[in-house]
């Protein structure tokens, strides 16, 4: 190892010591630290000879494969070793380290596989999570197991997350962790936008903004860029106008991203041997984790790609999405690495970013998590951000789909599926077939669907949206012939990728060079069985899908006729999905690989129009209708249940109320609220309450019937009425009655309602005539006297005269002025002098004493 004379100083070495005192008195830490601080490439080693770590290896999380490698070199250098011996590294079908390995730095879906196969993580003292503001899902994942490893099994496991931009007091509230800062290294930069001119494209404002930063500034210049196609396109228009020729001895323009072998990497990553400027096109793998020496000028296109969920493919899809104000800071300080440096934006001043990045785990699909989760035994981990409930409910349901769960529990094809660390569609799809020619097609398929579309479109050309035509491309690059609309470095991928999932099945078969034409769709069926489709016989366009909903082709399709296909990737539109790539496939196969989805049987359904039930005796697969035919006699069973399903549909509103049944559900939601310490021992007839269990209490009244307006309004009130025994309707009636005994000696009719806009009982109403009241103080209370009713007083003809629930008060100030008014226009009433001593009545004339 390098003296430390010859190591270079790095702004966090002054905070290594705390780290180390900090994680000897805790287990868990925060390290906030800017983009070249060093934590990266410093904390790994200085944890090393911590007594807590007693000789245990450290690994640390990186985000991307770039880094990783990046990082490991760059600790195996210092120790003046190669890396693989005391550092190394694993990533994807890469693996760099050795029995002596103490600092392995893994990609995130290694460090989850780590964890899941050992759960103790034997010989492991410490888990770094490096750059854990770009809140990838593997990484939060990992993170999340990791605390129940620490909080189960593992009390003298280290844990550490690192972080640029991170709201770091949150996260250390969360892990309840220490938080340490350290100062960044850098020298101010100035941040300009440099704005586009009137229709340019993209990579012409990037060309133009390199241009200028070259003539104008010193040093090399890194670029920011989405993606690998955006890199090339602005490196061809660098070439096209020979950029660089004004500045002196020339520019080497050079690409970074995560495809790029080692070498060119590394090449990168090194100053210019021959002293020429540089300018870097990078994606956000240059963001952190990697420095690059040399670099005064940033020019920030503003743009990233990250994962989306894309309900076209059922994958989280990279998307090219404007970055966070978090990422153009960081990206802007790679400016200033070394002296004062520039920035150049090329966005709008006015254009407001995001504070801070999403966190993937709240916006992509859920199945690989949900897997995960299955094999580890517990969903309720700690999660800076929990997954939400509905994306993962759909990712259970998928996952049942392919065989991975059943029950909610993973299966033994789902622990196969797991190990293989690739979506577990695709994962269904590598393993279903046997014959060792099938699987390498599967390898194919599954580098194809991984990858971008190597072919680009045509103007004018027809539509190209089968997959097949992707796979004949691949096959004729095998063969050194590049179709016209092909990408050679697409494909190169491609093929590079199928040659490593070929040896991860451990297959030494070489990949077809011709197919049948079902071919594709015979593997695919396994990885989509949600988007198996069928032709619809009345519109050859149209199609089926397997989860019920329906989907058409363009009409210049090059899969027209074709009778069954699996599509791979959809787009929803107004009126039914859009089939933007698909492949077809065998019925015959598809009948031997699924015959348990194949069933004919009687279905019973509620015809909204028909108001009525109508019967079929359908043969399906799924829910792709294959034949339908007119049932005669429906089973009386499935019929109740349809009739129940159309409730559902129509609401309780469809049943036949009476209004003597509308006031005991007002009644007895009323006393809920008004008595809450009773009301459990009471039954909730709210909407969702009644809903929720229509197939315990209305189901059995609707047996035998085949409409609902044969359920007459008797029939219904004693269904509704089982929700409650007799002892409880005994209560109900007792606290809640429907009437009540005035002075007059007669009984009145008390109004109960339910404000459902509220949510609240509405004071309930006793309607008497005035007359009925004399001598009474107070009015009557029901629900153990807790409620006053409102007392509606009425005229001799029926018309209220006063609302009020203080009698005693009307009787001493109102009713005189009610005598007054009333007395002539109804003369044969009595309307004594004093109400109080007055005898109650109902009649005209109060008969003599």
């Amino acid at each position: 190892m390098k003296s430390n004379d010859d190591t270079p100083a790095f702004p966090i070495d002054p905070l290594l010591p705390r780290v180390r005192d900090s994680l000897a008195a805790h287990p868990r830490l925060v390290l906030e630290a800017p983009p070249g601080a060093g934590k990266t490439t410093r904390v790994p080693p200085a944890l090393l000879d911590a007594p807590w770590l007693q000789g245990r290896r450290i690994v640390m999380l990186e985000p991307r494969r770039v880094a990783a490698r990046a990082a490991a070199m760059f600790m195996a250098r210092e120790r003046g070793e190669d890396v693989g011996q005391t550092v190394g590294y694993r990533i994807r079908f890469e693996n760099r380290v050795c029995a002596a390995t103490r600092i392995e730095v893994v990609t995130e879906g290694i460090l989850t596989r780590m964890i899941q196969d050992d759960p103790g993580l034997e010989g492991i003292g410490a888990l770094l999570f490096d750059e854990f503001h770009e809140r990838h899902l593997a990484a939060d994942l990992g993170l999340a197991l990791a605390l129940d490893v620490q909080a189960q099994l593992r009390e003298d496991l280290r844990v550490v997350v690192m972080s640029a931009t991170l709201d770091g007091d949150r996260l250390a509230r969360h892990l309840d962790a220490p938080r340490l800062s350290s100062e960044g290294r850098g020298f101010p930069v100035a941040i300009e936008h440099f704005p586009a001119r009137r229709d340019e494209k993209p990579e012409h404002q990037m060309r133009r903004a390199i241009a200028h930063a070259l003539d104008a500034h010193p040093g090399d210049v890194l670029a920011f860029l989405p993606g690998r196609r955006e890199i090339d396109r602005v490196a061809a228009a660098l070439e096209a106008e020979r950029v660089g020729a004004t500045a002196g001895a020339g520019v080497e323009v050079l690409a970074l991203h995560g495809d790029l072998p080692v070498e060119q990497q590394a090449r990168v990553l090194q100053p210019a041997a021959d002293g020429r400027r540089r300018v870097v096109l990078a994606t956000n793998v240059a963001e952190s984790s990697v420095t690059l020496p040399g670099v005064r000028v940033v020019v920030d296109a503003g743009l990233a790609r990250e994962p989306r969920y894309d309900p076209n493919s059922g994958f989280a899809r990279l998307d090219v999405v404007a970055i966070a104000q978090a990422s153009a800071d960081q990206r802007a300080g790679r400016a200033g690495r070394v002296a004062e440096g520039w920035a150049y934006r090329l966005w709008p001043q006015s254009q407001r970013l995001e504070p801070q990045r999403r966190p993937e785990i709240v916006q992509v699909e859920l199945a690989a998590l949900a897997l995960e989760l299955a094999a580890w035994g517990d969903e309720a981990l700690r999660f800076v951000d929990p997954p939400p409930p509905g994306a993962l409910a759909a990712a259970h349901t998928l996952l049942e789909r392919l065989g991975a769960l059943e029950g909610g529990t993973i299966t033994a094809a789902g622990r196969r599926m797991l190990a293989l660390g690739t979506h577990p569609r695709l994962a269904a799809m590598l393993l279903a077939p046997t014959d060792s020619e099938e699987i390498a097609l599967a390898c194919d398929l599954a580098a194809l669907i991984e990858a971008r579309d190597p072919l680009r479109p045509s103007p004018g050309a027809p539509r190209s949206d089968a997959l097949a035509e992707r796979w004949q491309a691949l096959a004729a690059f095998r063969e050194r012939r590049l179709p016209a609309a092909a990408s050679r470095s697409a494909l190169l991928a491609i093929d590079q990728a199928a040659k490593q999932w070929r040896r991860r099945m451990r297959i030494d078969a070489p990949p077809p060079s011709d197919l049948p034409a079902h071919a594709l769709g015979d593997l695919l069926l396994h990885a989509y069985p949600d988007r198996i489709a069928r032709q619809h016989p009345g519109d050859p366009l149209r199609y089926a899908l397997a989860n019920g909903r329906m989907a058409r082709l363009f009409d210049d399709s090059a899969l027209y006729g074709e009778p069954w296909l699996v599509v791979t990737e959809l787009r929803d539109e107004a009126r039914e999905a859009r089939i933007l790539r698909a492949a077809p496939l065998d019925e015959a196969r598809l009948r031997r690989e699924f015959p348990q989805r194949f069933v004919s049987e009687e279905r019973v359904y509620w015809d909204a129009d028909r108001r009525g039930i109508a019967a079929v005796r359908e043969s399906r697969y799924d829910r792709i209708v294959l034949d339908s035919r007119p049932s005669a006699r429906p089973d009386p069973s499935r019929c109740a249940d349809a009739l129940v399903d159309a409730v559902r549909q129509l609401g309780l509103d469809a049943l036949p109320w009476s209004e003597g049944l509308r006031q005991w559900r007002a009644r007895t939601r009323c006393l809920r609220a008004w008595l809450p310490e009773q009301a459990e021992a009471l039954p909730d007839l709210s909407d969702a309450a009644l809903m929720a269990s229509l197939d315990d209490w209305l189901r059995p009244a609707l047996e035998g019937r085949s409409r609902l307006d044969t359920l007459d309004p008797q029939a219904f009130a004693e269904a509704l009425k089982t929700v409650a025994d007799w002892s409880t309707r005994q209560r109900i009636d007792a606290l809640a009655p429907t009437r009540i005994a005035v002075p007059s000696g007669l009984e009145r009719p008390v109004v109960y309602a339910w404000d459902d806009a509220l949510d609240a009982p509405v004071e309930p109403v006793l309607a008497v005539k005035l007359q009925e009241l004399f001598g009474l103080a107070d009015g009557p209370r029901i629900a153990d006297g807790r409620i006053p009713l409102t007392l509606h007083l009425l005229s001799p003809g029926g018309k209220p005269l006063q609302i009020t629930r203080d009698l005693r008060g009307f009787w001493d100030r109102t009713y005189p002025e009610v005598r007054k008014e009333m007395k002539g226009r109804y003369p044969k009433h009595p309307w004594p002098d004093d109400p109080w001593t007055a005898q109650a009545t109902h009649r005209a004339k109060p008969r003599p004493r």
